[in-house]
């Protein structure tokens, strides 16, 4: 199937790059001449494992190509996904200027029958006002689906070619039918696709994310009463996720959630229900609770000096919001970097990825090493803020002898603090004992 796919971010990447390789003939769309050229030379603008070598691999074999003519890429496509950014507004809303463009661009580009698929998460109701857009400009046939994507950073691409499910929403029986041809070799071992009226697509989404948000500010919540009465968050975990009814996916108790998603789709769905008239105390509690944890390392850190950060050092681990990736989008690290700076403290910071992607968040503010045992050289304390792998399995003797004094702020939980201790660690966790 030949399939335009606009908008090369973190979401049209990867949809365009896994469909070429189930054999679909694909052209992404962007408007971005440096990024367009980057690509077609192989420079990919986001970390994603393994995403790089399927772009290159899919390249090669002439299934995926580039290019900035929308229209060229409209007319030579069946089915035209929507992929461009929704940015929050300072009301939390979603800005669809981007999206309702290129619903322009497409209807004008039209020379008969297209299938147009919203995958930008965009508010309830965006479908139809995508129609009406499209409608106006163009005589020629068209049906709208709302397609919305469930990828984790870090692990989109296996999410795609290997889907818990497959939204599609859509008035249109024929539409319905093209999509699920398209997807049909994504879902061989059973997996389902979900066939429903746009509305309930887009909250299918919104509902998802919100959700697992929910679950992980639920933990952190558990987590600071565990400290107060003394009891053992990671215990707790266990015994909890082991009831079938709640399992363990998204109960880790953390520095709090970021990224693109989570904190965009939760305060969307806010206003959603402001706008007809209705409060979501829950979601609103969740987003309480996560900017509050956000500050949670910070906190500790400032207790711990008694206040008095000035002249202190600190050795930053980790700053995209999640391991294996390295988006920095409303990621604690860039709370935490900041409260200490502004405190009279200073930063060294390592990442396995967002070093670079950090200076355009957080600026020249903070120094960055070239790896993490650099990172560690004269600082009074260690401060764990991401999770990655490499991280779980340093020396404790090594990670001491770098360190002014033994002292490690663990936000993440990724080591067993009595055996930290054992090595002479002054620990604080979140919810440990």
């Amino acid at each position: 199937m030949r399939i335009a796919i606009i908008g090369t971010g973190y979401v049209g990447l990867v949809v365009g790059t896994c469909f070429a390789e189930n054999g679909n003939r694909i052209t992404c769309v962007d408007l971005d001449e440096d990024k367009i050229k980057g690509l077609k030379n192989g420079v990919i603008p986001i970390y994603e494992p393994g995403l790089k070598e399927l772009i290159a691999r899919n390249m090669e074999e002439g299934r995926l190509s580039f290019t900035t003519d929308t229209a060229e890429a409209v007319k030579n496509s069946k089915v035209c996904f929507i992929a461009v950014g929704t940015p929050p507004g300072d009301d939390g809303s979603a800005d669809l200027t981007y999206v309702l463009n290129v619903a322009r661009e497409i209807a004008k580009s039209m020379d008969g029958y297209r299938v147009i698929v919203t995958k930008s998460t965009v508010p309830v109701g965006t479908n139809h006002l995508v129609r009406d857009t499209v409608a106006e400009l163009t005589d020629h046939p068209f049906d709208i689906v709302s397609n919305p994507e469930f990828l984790k950073e870090g692990a989109a691409i296996d999410d795609f070619m290997k889907p818990d499910r497959v939204v599609i929403g859509s008035d249109s029986e024929k539409a319905s039918a093209i999509m699920q041809e398209l997807y049909a070799p994504f879902v061989r071992t059973g997996k389902p696709i979900l066939c429903m009226d746009p509305l309930s697509a887009e909250m299918t989404k919104y509902a998802a994310n919100s959700m697992l948000a929910t679950r992980i500010s639920f933990m952190n919540e558990i987590a600071s009463l565990c400290e107060a009465v003394g009891a053992d968050v990671n215990e707790v975990r266990k015994g909890i996720g082991t009831d079938a009814r709640i399992g363990f996916p998204f109960l880790f108790a953390g520095a709090g959630y970021g990224g693109s998603c989570f904190p965009k789709d939760v305060r969307a769905l806010m206003m959603t229900a402001k706008q007809h008239g209705l409060s979501m105390d829950i979601i609103e509690a969740v987003e309480n609770v996560n900017a509050a944890q956000k500050r949670l390392m910070f906190e500790k850190v400032e207790k711990h000096y008694d206040g008095d950060l000035a002249g202190k050092h600190f050795a930053l681990w980790g700053l995209a919001f999640k391991p294996k990736t390295d988006d920095m989008r409303e990621a604690p690290s860039i709370v935490i970097a900041n409260e200490l700076v502004e405190r009279g403290a200073t930063v060294t910071a390592f990442d396995p990825e967002a070093n670079a992607e950090a200076r355009r968040h957080i600026g020249d503010k903070i120094s960055y090493a070239k790896d993490a045992l650099t990172a560690l050289e004269g600082a009074d304390a260690l401060i764990l803020i991401t999770e990655w792998n490499e991280f779980r399995h340093v020396d404790p003797a090594e990670i001491k002898s770098r360190l002014k004094e033994p002292i490690i702020f663990d936000g993440r939980n990724i080591w067993n603090s009595a055996n930290m201790r054992e090595h002479g660690f002054v620990y604080y966790g979140i919810g440990t004992r």
